[in-house]
């Protein structure tokens, strides 16, 4: 009887245990793992144009209406011959295109315009931002396929006191309009080379990294 006791509170001390070992390794939903290696690449979604991107205007036998490395200003507009203020923030290089052709063909007859991104900054909503306890917190572009140890990579990885394990991922959900928390185990990923941690990223993924408590 004593015995059986005895095996019971064992048993209940171990699940105990085990649980909180499994609290311990990021809070929230636990996103599915990636590969470390793409085995097929893929475009992501179509690039829509930031603040302080860099672009190369031509325009097709009309080269002095053109512009090279002009950059779109903080307010989210760009400027070039004939075209003063144009809006370019929020739209793809071909919406711009566009949207510039219509103003030229004010002046000339049916102009062929094309919008090269030479430089890439993008929106908020395409970045990748990673704050606390890494080396150099940092907003990064996003790029199709990318992955948590992609951000990892270009942040240099956990500063000295971080909890990588407590990690977390806020992303915002466009059919529910809200955001969501998933848990990472970025030591896990970085210290001991765990593949299962490595997860998918989207345009605009929030990363947030705890310093230890102890």
């Amino acid at each position: 009887m004593r015995k059986d006791r005895f095996s019971t509170i064992l048993a209940g001390t171990a699940m105990a245990a085990f649980t909180l070992a499994g609290c311990s390794s990021g809070g929230g939903t636990q996103l599915p793992a990636a590969s470390f290696v793409s085995m097929q690449e893929g475009p992501g979604e179509e690039y829509v144009i930031g603040p302080l991107d860099e672009l190369t205007i031509h325009v097709w036998r009309n080269p002095e209406l053109g512009a090279e490395k002009i950059q779109v200003r903080p307010d989210g507009r760009i400027t070039t011959p004939l075209v003063t203020d144009m809006p370019a923030v929020g739209k793809t290089p071909s919406m711009l295109a566009q949207d510039i052709r219509l103003q030229l063909s004010q002046y000339i007859e049916e102009p062929l315009v094309s919008v090269i991104v030479n430089q890439f900054a993008g929106t908020f909503s395409q970045q990748i931002r990673v704050v606390g306890a890494t080396e150099k917190p940092a907003s990064i572009p996003y790029r199709a396929n990318m992955t948590v140890l992609d951000a990892m990579i270009a942040v240099g990885g956990l500063s000295e006191y971080a909890s990588g394990n407590k990690a977390k991922l806020i992303r915002f959900d466009k059919s529910t309009g809200s955001q969501k928390e998933y848990g990472l185990r970025l030591a896990d990923l970085l210290k001991r080379g765990e593949s299962s941690a490595n997860v998918m990223l989207k345009p605009g993924d929030v990363i947030i990294i705890p310093e230890s408590t102890f």
